[in-house]
């Protein structure tokens, strides 16, 4: 009966410890950009503009500068109004020599009040290489807040771990 029971916790423990990534590029929690398409004209007098750089690491440098270390990238896209709606018009990502990867907003798209949108680059996407970056171009009701852009750079390996977060800055 021990031997059962101790084969039992073992097979548990193992099952347990089974670590399953899905890394299927077309996961149902991506953004679907169509589905937030803004309704309304964003052209209104009564909007603010503004463009913010937001700086991100798909690999870091580890030992020396032979040696990269590849990290997943959660672009963090915040609306922190409480009551208005903004716009997102442009979110591009660029590699380090500044050559553009991916255009993410094909038409203006909004947050609603207090939400949140990711990015997501994927560890095994290392074509943004050690200084790749995104540019966003937003609108805002007047008086209301900027939005906010984190990175959130993290890294698993073993029994290693690796985590830390940029902001961005309003450039015009």
């Amino acid at each position: 009966m021990k031997k059962i029971l101790l084969l039992s916790i073992l097979l548990l423990g193992l099952y347990a410890c089974e670590n399953k990534i899905n890394l299927d590029p077309e996961e149902p929690l991506k953004v679907n950009w169509n589905e937030r398409v803004a309704s309304m004209s964003i052209a209104d007098s009564l909007l603010t503009s503004g463009h913010s750089y937001l700086s991100v690491y798909s690999q870091i440098y580890s030992y020396s500068q032979h040696k990269t270390y590849n990290l997943t990238a959660m672009v963090s896209l915040r609306n922190v109004s409480m009551k208005d709606t903004i716009y997102l018009t442009n979110a591009d990502y660029y590699d380090t020599h500044g050559t553009l990867l991916k255009s993410y907003i094909k038409n203006p798209v909004y947050l609603a009040p207090l939400e949140t949108v990711e990015i997501v680059i994927d560890e095994s996407d290392i074509s943004g290489g050690t200084g790749s970056n995104f540019l966003f171009d937003w609108k805002i009701p007047n008086n209301a807040p900027e939005p906010l852009f984190e990175g959130v750079m993290t890294s698993t390996a073993g029994q290693q771990g690796l985590s830390f977060v940029t902001h961005a800055k309003r450039i015009r």
